[in-house]
């Protein structure tokens, strides 16, 4: 087998570290990366002027409807989040991060920060600036890419109809 991939290398990446939104000390590490993660989403999705809803939110953190429906209500009830309906359809309901909301980001976000500090540790201030810019690049282009159709994986011969070529 060959070496993986630069899309590879990404993906593992993100896999690796979308477990990982709140320090694994905290208590309550995983419910609390949960609220970080739907709280996030919230704050991303207002930033580009997208109404938060339940399936904006869904789509944004790549879970079912329910799922984005349980994680807004549970970060409601810890007041992260406020919930309200449309104000031209009663129907559709708009989350917003709350004050608390914000510094629990704040929060999150140094310990990013301080994650980020510790995987550069060695790096130039211009490889940093340079690697940060290549992944606003990433994160500005995959918006687009994201809301088109995805096609599926091409066969390789030989594969016996897998995707990917892989058992």
């Amino acid at each position: 087998m060959t070496d993986p991939g630069p899309g590879q290398v990404l993906f593992t990446f993100v896999r690796h570290w979308s477990r990982r939104s709140s320090p694994p000390s905290s208590p309550d590490g995983a419910e609390q990366g949960r609220l970080v993660l739907v709280t996030e989403a919230v704050h991303a999705l207002t930033r580009r002027g997208i109404p938060a809803t339940v399936n904006a939110v869904a789509h944004e953190i790549g879970i079912d409807q329910s799922g984005a429906s349980r994680l807004m209500r549970q970060a409601t009830e810890a007041g992260y989040l406020s919930v309200r309906a449309s104000r031209t359809d009663a129907r559709r309901r708009h989350a917003t991060v709350t004050a608390s909301g914000r510094t629990m980001l704040r929060h999150a976000h140094d310990w990013q920060e301080q994650v980020f500090d510790r995987l550069t540790e060695g790096w130039s201030e211009q490889r940093r600036r340079d690697f940060q810019q290549a992944m606003t690049d990433l994160i500005d282009r995959s918006h687009p890419l994201d809301a088109a159709p995805a096609s599926p994986p091409e066969r390789s011969k030989g594969d016996g109809g897998r995707r990917g070529g892989a058992a």
